[in-house]
């Protein structure tokens, strides 16, 4: 594991020095600070993610319900006026119901959960817009201290919050049984089911996981804008599997890490951020993800290939 961390730190680090060369103002404190402060709310969603896929399973519903989640805060700190604990409280609670309802559907139906949260990015970013009013709800300051980067370390409380909970997410995926169980169930699940183990608990725990993770990746996305957008991370899905996968977790189950998908997510954007400085074209620094995206999953498969075969 620590070869994987190693090898991802340093593709991170050859990303650094190209645009370090390529480029007059990328290598300085500054646009490192302004990386870690623009990532926590994508670093929690690929950690539930990462949970999802090491059983099997997928969440394409995370960018819609961060979306709820946030116009959710929003309407309940601007048109009722609620206390910023009540508001967030709701917040995370819908982030877990929508989790809820996705692991409860899927496995228990035995739906795929393709399916399920494909219908539940439609359900949730409609009800966004329902709540909203297909308006942006303006929140004003109350919450921007979660976002804002303190002066001296130039770190955000979000960017702290969000790296705690790497590491959180780290020790239960590697030292508690209910990590050791989720990798043992999406390496194999009938050989699970056959010791004797309930399977069905731990799938949707999950995706209760996930949806707790958007929902507070909600509350820092309104942090940042100081607002909800009924239209917020449109699209965050693909960035949050692509960070999973760049970080080695497999869409086949049984192998993902947290550390690892946080590394993922740092090479997403500082690629963008790289490319952005660049004057980069939107199409073609899409182009640009894409390619290494593509490039790390190949790279993944042909090293687990030699892995087997020594």
């Amino acid at each position: 594991m620590l070869k994987q961390h190693a090898g991802l730190a340093s593709v991170l680090g050859l990303i650094c020095l190209i645009f370090s060369t390529t480029t007059e103002h990328f290598f300085q404190l500054t646009t490192f600070a302004s990386i870690a402060n623009q990532v926590p709310d994508l670093v929690l969603v690929a950690i539930g993610m990462t949970f999802v896929l090491i059983l099997k399973g997928i969440d394409l519903s995370v960018g819609s319900v961060l979306a709820l989640s946030s116009a959710v805060l929003g309407y309940f700190l601007v048109v009722h006026a609620l206390p910023l604990i009540f508001a967030i409280a709701i917040a995370l609670l819908t982030g877990l119901i929508c989790g809820a309802a996705n692991g409860i559907i899927s496995v228990k139906a035995r739906i795929p959960s393709f399916i399920v949260t494909l219908g539940m990015l439609e359900v949730a970013r409609g009800l966004t817009k329902l709540v909203t009013s297909s308006q942006t709800i303006y929140i004003g300051t109350t919450i921007e201290f979660i976002s804002t980067p303190h002066p001296m370390l130039r770190f955000s409380p979000a960017f702290i919050f969000a790296i705690t909970v790497v590491m959180l997410g780290q020790l239960i995926l590697t030292r508690t049984t209910f990590g050791r169980y989720c990798i043992a169930i999406g390496t194999n699940e009938e050989a699970v089911k056959l010791s004797g183990i309930n399977v069905i608990p731990y799938q949707v725990s999950t995706f209760l996981i996930c949806g707790l993770m958007c929902g507070t990746a909600g509350v820092i996305h309104a942090s940042k804008l100081s607002s909800a957008d009924p239209n917020a991370a449109s699209g965050l899905e693909l960035s949050a599997i692509a960070a999973c996968v760049i970080g080695g977790t497999s869409l086949m189950g049984g192998r993902g890490n947290i550390i690892s998908t946080f590394f993922g997510v740092l090479i997403i954007a500082t690629l963008q951020t790289g490319l952005a400085q660049m004057g980069v074209s939107d199409p073609l620094k899409q182009l640009i993800t894409g390619v290494v995206i593509i490039t790390a999953v190949v790279s993944d498969s042909l090293r687990q290939r030699w892995t087997h075969l020594n």
